[in-house]
């Protein structure tokens, strides 16, 4: 395991986006947005993400430092078509234009289509609650065929991510954001990284085995060297058998078909699909009811009596935040698998051996 200083991390991944063409801000920025991950706990979307993305890059099926056009343009309504950016880009580009149109109208919608890996969807959440609105987020990854329906054993899915943001005053947000697979692709990319392993029965093998081996996704593969889901037989199964197959397939159709990102299917690359709606409680609550009761229920939410074996009853961003806390503190953790994939990749870019070493450095 390799723990590393979050700025140096930053620093270091910045400087490899830098040598594939983006901007320094967009480098930063992109930077920035994957060690978030890490430090909530979301390792799956974090700066394990680095090869892909550089490999998306020079397949030319992402391009740097784009500006979203804006197809569709009303008071209320936005579609939003990213151009093959990078998702650290065009999602806050595209947030913000849901954000603005919400603040002046009460309530928006976004439509964003052709965006590269908007990566942790919770940020996007986070983003609109810091303004006091509440936000629903439903997301599809055109091209990106990983996760079997309820009932088959062929991939016909994306991970499709559900995300919800609630606002709170004076404390973080509340963020439930999940894949809607039992586990998203990135985590099956950290299990084949010497990360923490799979739970059981998490993917299925085309005979319709259940496994927990990444190598039924991914076929064989290199600790350190290139991994991509097509050499792979097997898919990832969907959470909660119909519910979460049922949820998955409204994603596709919302974040996918009707975004105009296109509902999945094998004949192109990955660009992620967000059709995304906001709401201004204060123009729905000017009596302010809304704040007091969120903090009521939560309170009364939480003081159920813990299960055995389980410390505290937890809300949504709870396990985050304690997460985010002890890595700003510690350092980010990475398994050396993972590492040394990223500093291949690094290197191939032309990072400097010398900014390899100071970013591990004591």
């Amino acid at each position: 395991m390799v723990t590393l200083q979050v700025e140096r991390l930053i620093d270091f991944v910045a400087d490899v986006f830098a040598h594939t063409g983006s901007s320094d801000a967009e480098s930063r920025r992109i930077a920035t947005y994957l060690t978030t991950a890490n430090l909530t706990g979301h390792d799956s979307h974090g700066v394990i993400r680095v090869p892909v993305y550089v490999r998306w890059r020079n397949a030319g099926a992402v391009v740097p430092d784009q500006i979203v056009d804006v197809p569709v343009d009303t008071p209320s309504l936005a579609v939003i078509d990213g151009k093959f950016g990078y998702g650290q880009t065009v999602g806050p580009q595209a947030v913000r234009i849901g954000i603005e149109k919400c603040k002046a109208n009460g309530l928006s919608a976004i439509a964003l289509r052709n965006a590269g890996h908007i990566g942790r969807v919770g940020d996007w959440a986070e983003m609109a609650a810091a303004e006091g609105l509440v936000s629903i987020h439903f997301v599809n990854a055109a091209g990106s065929i990983l996760v079997a329906p309820y009932g088959g054993v062929e991939r016909r899915l994306s991970t499709a991510p559900y995300c919800v943001g609630i606002p709170r005053p004076g404390q973080d947000p509340i963020v439930l954001d999940f894949a809607t697979s039992i586990v998203a692709e990135g985590k099956v990319l950290v299990a084949a990284r010497g990360g923490k392993k799979l739970p059981a029965g998490a993917l299925v093998d085309a005979d319709g085995t259940l496994s927990e081996d990444p190598a039924v996704l991914y076929g064989p593969y290199e600790k350190d060297g290139p991994i991509n889901h097509a050499n792979g037989s097997g898919a990832i199964r969907a959470f909660g058998e119909h519910k979460g197959s049922g949820l998955a397939l409204i994603c596709e159709l919302l974040g996918g078909a009707l975004t105009g990102n296109g509902a999945t299917r094998p004949d192109r690359h990955m660009t992620n699909g967000m059709f995304a709606i906001y709401v201004d409680p204060k123009r729905i609550d000017p009596d302010n009811f809304f704040d007091g009761e969120v903090k009521r229920y939560i309170d009364y939410f939480k003081a159920s009596k813990p299960i055995a074996g389980t410390e505290a009853v937890l809300i949504p961003g709870d396990p985050e935040a304690k997460t985010r806390a002890e890595r700003t503190a510690n350092g980010v953790p990475l398994p050396d698998d993972t590492w040394a994939a990223i500093v291949k990749t690094a290197r191939e870019v032309g990072v400097t051996e010398r900014a390899v070493q100071t970013a591990t450095a004591a």
